[in-house]
């Protein structure tokens, strides 16, 4: 029963790596965008957070974010909340780089459903976020959004 959807959803990945190649401009790493997309929708989170937030071992994460690091598109800051753990906050840069991605996939987004109806658009959308929603709740991990 579930065939047709788990293959729908590999092909999906699959073309979101492709489109990835078509860029002129340099894009982020996967982990890089992922990570970025949370800080900026959060606020600044320190590692154990972030390795927390999506369910991933802290040395991964740290390797992770030193990349992000290491290109200027985070920065260390002390934890604005008083707290001993400095926290990663997006920098301008990343915010630049990432906004630049999200309008690059939203505009490869925009070619394949060129010719669907905004009804259509909004339907796919509104199954999707239900798919996502309900795996949030099975790894007990909602992702934050910004509505």
């Amino acid at each position: 029963m579930l065939e047709r959807l788990e293959r729908e959803l590999m092909l999906l990945s699959r073309h979101q790596v492709l489109a990835r190649r078509e860029c002129e401009h340099e894009r982020l790493e996967r982990s890089a965008y992922l990570l970025l997309n949370r800080i900026e929708t959060q606020g600044p989170m320190s590692i154990g957070q972030l390795a927390e937030a999506f369910g991933l071992d802290t040395s991964t994460v740290n390797r992770q974010t030193a990349a992000l690091l290491r290109c200027g598109l985070a920065e260390r800051v002390a934890d604005p909340d008083g707290g001993m753990a400095r926290k990663l906050r997006i920098t301008a840069e990343g915010s630049s780089r990432l906004v630049a991605d999200r309008e690059f996939n939203r505009s490869c987004l925009a070619r394949v459903v060129a010719d669907w109806s905004p009804e259509d658009v909004r339907e796919l959308e509104d199954a999707l976020t239900r798919l996502n929603r309900c795996a949030e709740t099975l790894e007990g991990r909602e992702w934050p959004r910004p509505e």
